[in-house]
């Protein structure tokens, strides 16, 4: 287990604290609680919705040519 040691403004702290309370958790837990749903939610796609992605051929045509569009410069972004 590591250690870890943050500074945060005041105010965050203290919307840190409500959520920890009213949850029943110390600080430090409801830190890691809240990382780890952060990180699993919206991080990465479950296998069932990658597989979805990867069978949609137009979306994955789509990306490719985005993708290469990106790598040439041959874009504005609006």
């Amino acid at each position: 287990m590591k250690t870890v040691t943050m500074r945060v403004d005041d105010k965050i702290y203290q919307m840190i604290k409500a959520a920890a309370d009213g949850q029943r958790r110390n600080i430090s837990n409801f830190i890691e609680y809240a990382t780890l749903q952060y990180l699993t939610s919206s991080q990465y796609v479950s296998d069932n919705e990658m597989n979805e992605i990867l069978n949609d051929k137009e979306l994955v045509k789509n990306l490719e040519i985005g993708l290469q569009e990106a790598k040439n410069g041959d874009y504005n972004i609006v």
